[in-house]
């Protein structure tokens, strides 16, 4: 564990999203290869699941990735965020954090497929440099008792657990994600 939080701390996710905070339940998301458009089935490091650093390209993650969550307790209810703090550049991110995917009361044990999806999933499409896209875990003090904002832009994953008294992250991932090659710019006549 003291690996996987070192790795959040060197791709700037504790301290740009999350403070320090201890992991204490298991978080597996993978990005099903039906996704990969791409003529290699992996980019990086990763396969499909997702660890801390990882490379996806953007047709890699179209579609909402399965997440499973541990914990022991069926009564034990988690609420699951996705975000952008580089958006729109990461020299620029004026949009921090944009928020790609809210999902509520996932009950433990299971995975984000039985939770309430608050705010649909959007699927990655950085149009500038390398964004990390970080998917934060939080135990809920019971169903029913997050809810969804507004908006995605500036969206704050702090000021938003405080709100609903989240506490802590119990779990974090992140990977890298930038714009494929070939994509966009000037064609020739």
């Amino acid at each position: 564990m003291r690996r996987e939080r070192d790795s959040l701390v060197l791709g700037r996710v504790i301290g740009d999203v999350l403070d320090h905070f201890e992991r204490s339940v298991n978080l597996i998301v993978t990005y099903n290869r039906n996704n990969d458009t791409s003529s290699s089935s992996n980019s990086g490091c990763c396969g499909r699941e997702v660890t801390n650093g990882c490379e996806r390209k953007p047709s890699q993650v179209v579609n909402h990735p399965r997440v499973d969550i541990g914990g022991c307790d069926l009564r034990t209810f988690y609420t699951l965020v996705m975000v952008d703090p580089d958006a729109p550049s990461p020299s620029d991110p004026v949009l921090k954090e944009y928020l790609h995917w809210l999902v509520t009361d996932i009950p433990a044990t299971t995975g984000a497929s039985y939770g309430q999806e608050m705010v649909c999933y959007e699927s990655p499409r950085p149009a500038v440099g390398i964004h990390r896209f970080v998917f934060v875990l939080f135990r809920q003090l019971g169903r029913e008792t997050v809810y969804a904002p507004g908006w995605r832009q500036n969206f704050n994953t702090r000021d938003f657990a405080e709100l609903y008294n989240l506490g802590d992250p119990v779990a974090a991932t992140y990977f890298n994600c930038q714009r494929e090659s070939g994509s966009g710019g000037r064609r020739r006549p």
